[in-house]
């Protein structure tokens, strides 16, 4: 008699259970594709060359979207250059040099759980009081990527310090018997480690970026011309296609090939960051290796 073997009541509740995950993945899927399927059948038609290299006319009813995505870029570079070193500093503290029960992480933590939570109108009314007002910036791209930053800086925290906090403590055992110092095992061991982790913070921040329409109006304004510097107004993707669509009679299929490019930046720079980071951790397991 196999003893292994399951009731015939477990191996029924076993396959309700495989057959509901696979229906719930299959529905995500599908509404994911739905979604897309239908921006790229809008849209596909309207994407050329001159579309991508050429200013807007007409309020965005003719041209291209090049200022825009300049302006998109900019404002993306500029939150990741103010948001990762924070991050990735934060989560450290957090995960390596403070101790979980203790006050200072706790309050830490519980921060940047209600900032995660703050809708992103309040980010952009506090963005555009403290960088556009009383830092002076105006409507900037610079003002804008600050805001953005603070948006980005939860996720990306918390995400990276679930990673850190999930790399075996064996590792970190092995790191002091062989003489290794905090910031070594951190820099050399515990983030490649963690790199996962990163990846889906970036990911998810990137994607909130590129998404965020809200805020960019109270900081980075309005403006669809090329912007010349960090400090010009600039219009990113999303307000350009919110715009198109609701309120430029005639624009609707310039919106949808909007959002295609869009949709292929995120996937262009999401396959960008993986790589990247599988590279990096690659080229530290290698030398520590050697």
């Amino acid at each position: 008699m196999d003893t292994l073997a399951l009731p015939a009541s477990s191996k029924r509740e076993e396959r309700i259970a495989r057959a509901m995950i696979w229906c719930v993945a299959l529905l995500v899927t599908g509404t994911f594709a739905w979604i897309v399927g239908d921006v790229f059948v809008h849209g596909i038609s309207g994407l050329s060359l001159s579309f991508i290299t050429e200013a807007p006319e007409r309020g965005g009813r003719a041209g291209g979207i090049l200022p825009i995505i300049v302006s998109t870029l900019s404002i993306l570079a500029v939150s990741l250059v103010v948001a990762i070193p924070l991050g990735l500093a934060t989560a450290v503290l957090l995960a390596e040099f403070t101790r979980r029960d203790n006050w200072f992480s706790t309050l830490v933590a519980r921060s940047l759980d209600v900032l995660a939570a703050v809708p992103s109108i309040v980010f952009g009314l506090f963005g555009n009081a403290f960088f556009c007002v009383w830092l002076g910036m105006g409507y900037s791209i610079l003002a804008g990527g600050l805001t953005l930053a603070c948006m980005v800086l939860p996720i990306l925290i918390r995400s990276l310090e679930a990673a850190l906090r999930a790399v075996p403590d064996e590792y970190r055992f092995a790191a002091a018997a062989l003489g290794m110092s905090k910031t070594r095992t951190v820099l050399s061991i515990l983030l490649p480690c963690a790199a996962p982790g990163l990846v889906v913070g970036l990911i998810l921040g990137i994607g909130r970026v590129l998404a965020e329409t809200a805020a960019l109006l109270f900081t980075s304004g309005y403006v669809d011309r090329m912007p010349e510097s960090v400090m010009d107004s600039g219009r990113s993707l999303s307000i350009h296609i919110f715009d198109l669509a609701m309120n430029v009679p005639g624009g609707e299929p310039n919106a949808y090939s909007s959002a295609v490019v869009l949709i292929l930046m995120l996937l262009i720079i999401n396959f960008t960051a993986v790589w990247g980071t599988d590279r990096w951790v690659r080229k530290i397991s290698g030398q520590s290796a050697t």
